[in-house]
């Protein structure tokens, strides 16, 4: 059907649960948009998006708090498959269905930014050898998210949805600045 997974009933299960912009903007599969961001291509796509959660995710579950951290998964998820679809519909890529949860955990991401500028990152960098180097979280991710507009924009593609990166950390600064006003009305 698809095509690039390795059987038939994976092509199947991507069609049925995966979230393909057409279907979803003649009203139908609506539940894709829950769907799909628990589905993924194969473990590298699982482990990179576990990966980031797991460096990034609990910090901001520890400040959201469990059912509100929940909530705002689930909303960046929505959020960034919505600007997907947008994109999609006026780069013809409609009938392609979208998989993966990284369009959530950019949120994740965008809300770190915003809460946890300083905080240091451990990161792998190659330059004429391989070395670790803390990197404050927002020269990190302030590169990761210029690196997604760009390859968005320039319509790198690869199979990768840029456009749902920057709409689920758009919406973490969003709920990132939210929180951290809420916040200091309360410290006044």
């Amino acid at each position: 059907m698809f095509g690039g997974y390795p059987s038939p009933s994976i092509d199947l299960v991507v069609g049925k649960f995966g979230l393909v912009p057409n279907a979803v903007i003649h009203g139908n599969d609506i539940y894709t948009f829950l769907t799909s961001m628990f589905l993924h291509a194969d473990l590298i796509h699982l482990g990179g998006n576990m990966l980031f959660l797991y460096v990034f995710g609990d910090n901001v579950e520890d400040t959201f708090g469990h059912v509100r951290y929940l909530l705002f998964y689930l909303i960046a998820g929505i959020a960034a498959s919505l600007l997907h679809i947008f994109t999609a519909l006026i780069m013809g890529d409609a009938g392609i269905p979208t998989i993966g949860a990284s369009g959530a955990i950019a949120g994740v991401l965008g809300a770190y930014f915003i809460l946890y500028p300083r905080s240091r990152i451990l990161t792998l960098v190659f330059f004429f050898w391989i070395t670790i180097v803390a990197i404050p979280a927002v020269v990190f991710l302030g590169l990761w998210f210029v690196f997604q507009f760009l390859y968005g924009t320039v319509g790198a593609g690869g199979g990768v949805a840029y456009w749902a990166h920057i709409g689920g950390f758009i919406t973490g600064i969003v709920f990132g600045v939210a929180w951290r006003s809420r916040r200091r009305k309360r410290e006044l």
